[in-house]
């Protein structure tokens, strides 16, 4: 998948997962809370794609992902595809077949989802708010890349930067500081998993079950078969499930916050009354 859906997906998956645990488990979030886990997972469904580097030296290329931060995230894009293709190289087996990149491959597994779930939550128990303030300003960044891609293009990295920085001053306003928020790391590990599934549903699949071995190879590549795969910006994606997404995140921030709304008009209608 491109991008956009795939930080749509990651918004919309966290939005409806938050309505459900308030409706049936009746864990309501503040606003706030609602909007820092949203962002955290748009931006968690981007970060796989992080094994897609482009230019440094000419800050162009790259997925969406790696070209948040301009030539800085081309550079750690850079780095991550690397160590990737490292993985690789070091792990496959005799069926494997030789790469010359790290593009989905071990940023694309079960194992890195986990990983950096938990050193998320780590970083966050360990260094308090303003690592919590970190994370938000990162993954903020991502979630604008991808959201609003077409704006992010034309304003470029330097507005994006600045407005994940405004995102990250306001949270530091607003959120207490004496706690862990151990939910971010759950947030991008979710965003993690659902970038996987995106991918999992167009042509070649992602290596999900690595360091499973089947049949002498280590990097399998998991998807739904080519005969049903959908096209990468094609009009499957970018019209039918964008739109369903989108509309995922409609209905579920309408089902959490329109009955308090309700409720407050007609609480001021019986005091006017």
């Amino acid at each position: 998948m491109m991008g956009p859906s795939h930080a749509l997906s990651g918004a919309a998956v966290w939005l409806a997962g938050s309505w459900a645990v308030d409706h049936f488990a009746g864990y309501a979030q503040s606003p706030l809370a609602i909007g820092v886990g949203t962002a955290v997972c748009a931006g968690g469904a981007l970060l796989p794609d992080l094994d897609l580097s482009g230019k440094v030296t000419r800050n162009q290329g790259g997925a969406t992902v790696a070209r948040t931060f301009g030539v800085f995230s081309l550079f750690v894009a850079e780095v991550i595809e690397k160590i990737s293709l490292g993985v690789y190289t070091a792990t496959k087996l005799s069926r494997d077949p030789r790469r010359n990149n790290g593009h989905r491959t071990f940023t694309h597994t079960l194992p890195f989802a986990g990983l950096v779930g938990w050193g998320t939550t780590a970083l966050c128990a360990s260094y308090g708010k303003w690592a919590v303030v970190a994370v938000v300003f990162f993954m903020a960044g991502l979630a604008l890349r991808g959201l609003f891609d077409e704006w992010a293009e034309r304003a470029g990295w330097l507005i994006v930067t600045l407005a994940s920085g405004v995102i990250a001053w306001f949270t530091a306003a607003h959120l207490p500081g004496d706690r862990g928020y151990p939910i971010l790391g759950f947030a991008v590990g979710v965003g993690c998993v659902v970038h996987l599934l995106g991918d999992m549903v167009t042509k070649n699949g992602v290596p999900i079950l690595w360091p499973i071995p089947m049949g002498r190879r280590m990097w399998r590549m998991i998807g739904v078969p080519n005969g049903m795969a959908v096209r990468v910006g094609g009009r499957t994606e970018v019209v039918v499930l964008r739109t369903v997404f989108t509309l995922i995140a409609i209905l579920s921030v309408f089902g959490m916050f329109a009955p308090h709304v309700l409720q407050r008009l007609d609480l001021d209608v019986w005091a006017d009354g």
